[in-house]
C-alpha cells in the first residue's frame, strides 16, 4: 500500500517518531547525541516549530512539535538529512541510517498535550536507559530534565509546558514532577505509537471525505485525537483547498515570476544573479523567493540557479520576505 501524504498546517501539534534502518543504533555514543540536539536547537530557533517534549533513545527518538509557517517535512529533512551525513563520515559507514521515512500523528492538543509530553518523557525509564526517576532528572538526552531544571535548553518550549501546571516555576516544577510520577504505573501506552487507529492513504484528501459519516473517523492513524477534533482538521482541509485553488489560477512560470517582480522593483532580471548585495537587489531576491516558495509553494532548489545562490540561502530569502508578503502577493494580482 502506497503511503499517506504528511498532514500538516500551520500551528499543529505532531508527536514525530523515526527509528534506525533495522533497529539499529541511531545514536551509538554522546557525540552522536549531542550533534543530534545542536540540529534540533537549530531547527528549531530558525522558527520552524517549537518543542514541547522529546527523548532520544539507542534506536530511535521522540519529538512533540508545533508547526509554524515552515511545513514539518522541510524541517525534518533539514534536521535528518544533515544527522544521517555527519553520523555515517563519524562512523565510517554508508547507507541509510534511518528505517523508511520519520513518522508523524497530528494530536488533539487539549486532550492529549500533557500526556504526550508525560510519556515521551517517560521513554528513557521504560527503555531501561535510566533506573529511576531521580536518574531521569539527570539524564541530558531528553526534555524531561530541562522542565525538571537540571538542564538548560533555552529552544525548548519549557515556560508554554510549565504554565500547563501552576503560575510559578517552582509551583510548576513540583507539580509537573507528580504527574509524571503518576505516569510510571502507566507502563507502554500503544495508541501515542500510532494514534491507536488504522492508517489510510490520501493524505488531506482523505480525511476530507470523511464527510461520508463518523464511522469514519478512525480510519487514519496519522490523527490521535476526536471525531470533532477530525471535523476541525476538515475544516482545515477546506481552507487549504481553497487556498490551492485560488493558487492554480494563479500559475505562473519562474521566469515569468522573476520578470514581474524585477519589473515592479525596476531592476533588469540579469542582475539578480551577479552576487550583488544592493540593498535593492536583495530585496528583489527576497521577494521571489517569498512568492516561488512560501506563497505558492514550489521547491526552493528549482530557483537557486536563476539566482545563483545554495537552496539553504532561498529558504532564508523566503521567510525574509515575509515581512513585505502583502506588497509581494499584490504583484501577482496587478499584473
Amino acid at each position: 500500500m502506497p503511503r499517506g501524504p504528511r498532514l500538516d498546517a500551520p500551528g499543529v501539534l505532531h508527536h514525530v517518531m523515526a527509528r534506525g534502518v533495522a533497529r539499529q543504533f541511531l545514536f551509538r555514543d554522546d557525540a552522536d547525541r549531542n550533534d543530534f540536539v545542536n540540529r534540533l536547537a537549530g531547527v528549531s530557533t530558525t522558527g520552524a516549530f517549537q518543542v514541547y517534549a522529546w527523548a532520544l533513545l539507542p534506536n530511535h527518538f521522540h519529538l512533540l512539535v508545533r508547526t509554524d509557517k515552515r511545513p514539518l517535512s522541510r524541517a525534518m529533512r533539514s534536521l535528518l538529512t544533515g544527522y544521517a551525513g555527519t553520523f555515517n563520515r563519524r562512523h565510517r559507514r554508508s547507507g541509510h541510517l534511518f528505517h523508511n521515512r520519520y513518522k508523524s500523528i497530528v494530536c488533539e492538543e487539549e486532550t492529549y498535550f500533557l500526556e504526550l509530553i508525560r510519556y515521551l518523557h517517560l521513554n528513557p525509564l521504560r527503555a531501561g536507559i535510566v533506573r529511576d526517576l531521580p536518574e531521569l532528572a539527570r539524564y541530558p538526552y531528553s526534555g524531561h530534565s530541562a522542565l525538571i531544571g537540571t538542564c538548560v535548553y533555552s529552544w525548548q518550549a519549557i515556560q508554554s509546558v510549565l504554565a500547563q501546571f501552576a503560575p510559578t516555576p517552582r509551583r510548576a516544577r513540583l507539580a509537573y514532577q507528580a504527574f509524571v510520577a503518576d505516569g510510571v504505573k502507566q507502563g507502554r501506552r500503544a495508541a501515542f505509537q500510532g494514534g491507536g487507529l488504522v492508517r489510510s492513504a490520501g493524505g488531506w484528501r482523505a480525511v476530507q471525505e470523511l464527510r461520508r459519516g463518523r464511522e469514519g473517523y478512525s480510519s487514519d492513524e496519522r490523527v490521535l485525537g476526536s471525531s470533532e477534533f477530525i471535523e476541525q482538521l476538515r475544516a482545515e482541509i477546506d481552507l487549504r483547498a481553497d487556498r490551492a485553488g485560488r493558487a492554480s489560477s494563479r500559475a505562473i512560470s519562474l521566469e515569468r515570476l522573476i520578470e514581474r517582480v524585477c519589473q515592479a522593483e525596476g531592476v533588469r532580471v540579469e542582475s539578480i544573479s551577479g552576487g550583488g548585495r544592493k540593498a535593492r537587489l536583495c530585496r528583489v531576491r527576497e521577494g521571489i523567493a517569498y512568492l516561488w516558495v512560501e506563497y505558492l509553494g514550489h521547491s526552493g532548489r528549482q530557483l537557486a540557479p536563476p539566482l545563483g545562490v545554495q537552496p539553504e540561502s532561498i529558504y532564508r530569502a523566503a521567510r525574509r520576505g515575509q515581512d513585505d508578503a502583502e506588497r509581494w502577493q499584490g504583484l501577482l494580482k496587478k499584473y
